[in-house]
């Protein structure tokens, strides 16, 4: 850390230093250390070999406001870099019409990720995946004559290459690149394209031949990656993705390409009907030591800030909520201990970096399961140890150059100087969080509810008329996730059951995502498909008069998908209509001749804005309500600045928008496998709201109660540590001098460390226990021995205190050092951060911490 300060501290100087000469042949000099190269052992950024430790941010998954505030704790976290994608949809949203403001600020982002310090990766793709409504691709861009997405076709080159250009060209005006002055180290283009390839054959060869040399020949200065493309042409770095990309890349197409990790996954993006994902940060970190300790120079996140898929935004099924796992949580809220524990690694590898960048690597054998990577560089002090336990349920003990080490199971101990041990990925020495909802005594008192239904149309409503059917996708052109399809028929009464026992039966051959129908204007229920299996097949009893009848199905997509080949052909909407249970026995009616209106009445009107909420006539509302129903109310920001939040976990299937500004899809009556929605509280970015009077607006496709909707603040306020007298101390405690590591702290015993956010300060210690207690922060247990002095201890040292230690030591709990002599100890701590004042009424309390 000192080291590469200084470094930056050089340069500057060596700049200022050649400013002042009068400029005929020293800038060419300055002009050589600037801009990123390479070899086999790493980059080379401005003349100096760094090790990165990065982390995906997206701009459009937050909002700009909260943007310096993601971006400086992800370097307080130990980030140097920092990766996004460019998300061409938005930026070209109509063919050559350009929009980068507001959220879609990209230069705004990246000159942020520059003025803090820190490097950037930009992921130009223009394919991008990222579970992106079309993989990024806008609309238009299907509609194109003779157009096939990612292969030798001349208009994908044309448009993608147009596209790519616009970006590089607004990165270089703004000197954005690091061969310029900027940030920027890195560009990819691509995305995974291994994947597909062989979809394509020889013309998938020949395209991504031909991305490689269309991007090298835009000159940026800086290299271009190709992630999990093991063909990726020179100069390309071809790049891993995966959890475990140290174990299982196989490694550069080129023994001059350092060996890169694009996408380490903090745990899994979420479907509707996913439940909970995890990844815990012992795994994480493993991963991250163990690719470093075998070449790896660079390791990125992904997510390490995941966000909000506002709107549209959101691919195939894909929930609101992004990557929520990841160690910055969807509010932007530090999620420990994951946050910390990856923290305290990115200071152990840089305790090693020396080593790692100019020592040898050498491998020794251990025992079964056990190894030690090392680096050292001969003749000198410098040297580094990774003392890997690959066995996954059992810890062992090892020796190593003489002394002994004890290992927990899938852990590595990082000896920064091969004797110390400064971290060991297993052992969390990092506090932990647990996140809290409260509902908002200003936000909810004055919650009164109206509503308006939308229309449903007939054939004579429906303007766009065929024979059968129209495909979903191409006749909304993304432009509404909905489109009405609609026909009638008449029936005589001897064409009806006369049985009261037979009722006749509506059968939709659906090709996804959602279905709800009506027969004679009544709701008769709703289909759909899952992520696995976009198609469904609805099959519900009716009721049908002797007369004319109408049938209305309201199909609907949930995002457009986001990957795979052929990505222009896919479909989505109603296939084929059958009525079964007549007399006259089943009737086909996929040919009857269909009337279509794109988009729901409420859409078109803005009924979600201020100016459109009074172009419609709305009533009070009250408990369960009907289908396709808009509601709105008005409600005062939340007091306090912490995040906010809105539980929808009564409502079913719909949008919300706060202000005019849609903050995503909400399907809450999606259960997952454990009987809970995938997500039922959203993210209200503090941005969209004014003091007083904002609108908010739901759209309920199927039905549901908007009485039990609450707006909530968010915080981290309960705080935990969970340490045992086999930790090791914090990494904190050590510094290289030289190539010797120091120890800097009082003593090097393991601490419970607890620190609140901001300004707020410890109000209550909820639990304490010197032990063997068990459980999580939020629900620890007393075991059977316990220190009956912890809480008072804690007390002592933590009450009214921003930040406080306590060290895990039996004479600070038990001077007499009679308690549980056989029993390994414990400390587990559980305290709340406040500002001192009363908290407002609970709503959920750490549910998904």
């Amino acid at each position: 850390m000192q080291e590469q300060t200084m470094s930056k501290l050089g340069r500057v100087f060596l700049a200022v230093l050649l400013a002042s000469f009068t400029p005929v042949l020293l800038p060419a000099v300055a002009d050589e250390a600037r801009g990123v190269n390479y070899d086999g052992r790493s980059l080379i950024i401005n003349g100096s070999r760094e090790l990165l430790f990065s982390g995906s941010i997206h701009y459009p998954r937050s909002t700009p406001e909260m943007w310096g505030d993601i971006l400086q704790k992800a370097k307080e976290g130990g980030l140097n870099v920092v990766q996004t994608y460019v998300f061409w949809n938005i930026h070209e949203p109509a063919q050559g019409q350009y929009n980068f403001n507001g959220n879609y600020d990209l230069v705004k982002f990246i000159k942020m990720i520059g003025e803090l310090g820190m490097y950037a990766t930009l992921r130009v793709g223009p394919f991008i995946e990222a579970e992106w409504n079309f993989g990024g691709f806008p609309y238009w861009l299907r509609e194109v004559p003779n157009i096939t997405f990612r292969t030798d076709n001349p208009p994908f080159k044309y448009h993608m290459k147009k596209f790519t250009k616009v970006v590089i060209k607004k990165m270089k005006d703004e000197k954005l690149f690091a061969s310029q002055g900027g940030p920027i180290i890195l560009s990819q283009i691509e995305n995974e394209y291994n994947n597909i390839q062989l979809a394509y054959k020889t013309q998938g060869t020949r395209y991504i031949q031909w991305a490689g040399t269309m991007a090298v020949g835009l000159k940026t200065g800086v290299p271009w990656v190709m992630c999990m493309q093991k063909d990726a042409p020179d100069p390309m770095i071809n790049t891993c993705n995966g959890r475990n990309c140290g174990d299982t890349f196989t490694g550069p197409n080129s023994p001059d390409k350092p060996t890169l990790w694009t996408e380490n996954w903090t745990a899994q993006y979420r479907v509707f009907g996913d439940p909970p994902s995890q990844r815990s940060a012992e795994d994480l970190a493993y991963s991250v030591a163990r690719f470093f300790s075998k070449n790896g120079t660079l390791a990125n996140y992904y997510m390490y800030y995941g966000g909000t898929n506002f709107g549209r935004t959101a691919s195939s099924f894909v929930t609101t909520r992004y990557y929520d796992e990841a160690p910055m949580d969807e509010y932007g809220l530090l999620r420990e201990p994951k946050w910390g524990h990856l923290r305290d690694l990115h200071l152990a590898l840089r305790l090693c970096k020396k080593a790692l960048l100019w020592g040898t690597p050498s491998v020794q054998d251990l025992g079964e399961g056990l190894e030690a990577r090392v680096y050292e560089k001969p003749g000198t002090s410098i040297c580094a140890a990774f003392l890997c336990n690959n066995n996954t349920r059992l810890p062992r003990l090892t020796m190593f150059k003489g002394i002994k080490y004890y290992l927990p199971q899938r852990s590595i101990s990082i000896l920064a100087d091969c004797k110390t041990v400064v971290y060991n990925t297993g052992m969390v020495v990092a506090q932990h969080s647990s996140r809290n909802y409260h509902q908002s005594e200003t936000a909810n008192k004055n919650l009164h509810w109206e509503m308006w239904r939308d229309n449903i149309p007939t054939t004579g409503d429906a303007p766009i008329k065929s024979k059968s059917p129209l495909e979903l996708m191409s006749t909304t052109k993304d432009s509404t996730d909905y489109l009405w399809y609609a026909t009638s028929i008449k029936f005589y009464r001897t064409d009806l059951p006369f049985r009261k026992d037979i009722s006749p039966v509506l059968q939709v051959a659906n090709l996804g995502h959602l279905m709800h129908a009506f027969v004679n204007g009544e709701y008769i229920g709703s289909g759909h498909g899952s992520n696995i299996e976009k198609s469904f097949v609805l099959q519900k009893a009716i009721e049908l008069k002797p007369g004319l009848n109408n049938i209305s199905l309201l199909g609907a997509t949930v995002g457009f998908p986001d990957s795979g080949a052929y990505l222009e052909h896919r479909f989505a909407g109603v296939h084929a209509v059958t009525l079964k249970g007549l007399n006259t026995g089943t009737l086909d009616l996929s040919l009857n001749g269909w009337a279509h209106k794109v988009g729901l009445d409420g859409e078109k009107l803005r009924v979600y804005t201020q100016g459109g909420s009074h172009r419609v006539q709305w009533a009070k509302a009250k408990g369960l309500g009907q289908s396709l129903t808009w509601y709105k109310a008005y409600f005062d920001a939340p007091e306090g600045n912490d995040p906010v939040a809105m539980q929808l976990g009564t409502m079913s299937k719909g949008m919300a928008w706060v202000n005019g500004k849609s903050i995503g899809r909400y399907w809450s009556s999606y259960l997952s496998p454990l009987e809970k929605p995938s997500q039922d509280v959203y993210h209200v970015p503090r941005a969209f709201l004014e003091p007083t009077d904002n609108l908010l607006v739901l759209l309920e496709e199927i039905g549901g109660n908007p009485e039990g909707v609450q707006i909530l603040t968010v915080n981290r306020d309960v705080v935990c540590s969970f340490i045992s007298e086999s930790n090791p101390a914090t990494v904190k405690s050590w510094k290289r001098n030289g190539g010797l590591i120091q120890n800097i702290a009082d003593d090097v015993k393991p601490r419970a460390h607890l620190q609140c956010a901001e300004d707020k300060k410890i109000v209550q210690v909820e639990f304490a226990s010197y032990g063997n207690p068990f459980g999580s922060c939020g629900s620890y247990s007393l075991g059977n021995c316990s220190a009956a002095e912890s809480q008072k201890v804690v007390e002592q040292r933590c009450l009214g205190r921003s930040k406080c230690s306590v060290t895990v030591e039996q004479k600070n709990f038990d001077k007499a050092g009679n308690l549980c002599p056989d029993v390994s100890k414990t400390l587990a701590i559980q305290v709340r951060c406040g500002d001192g004042k009363s908290s407002p009424g609970k709503a959920r309390e750490g549910s998904d911490s």
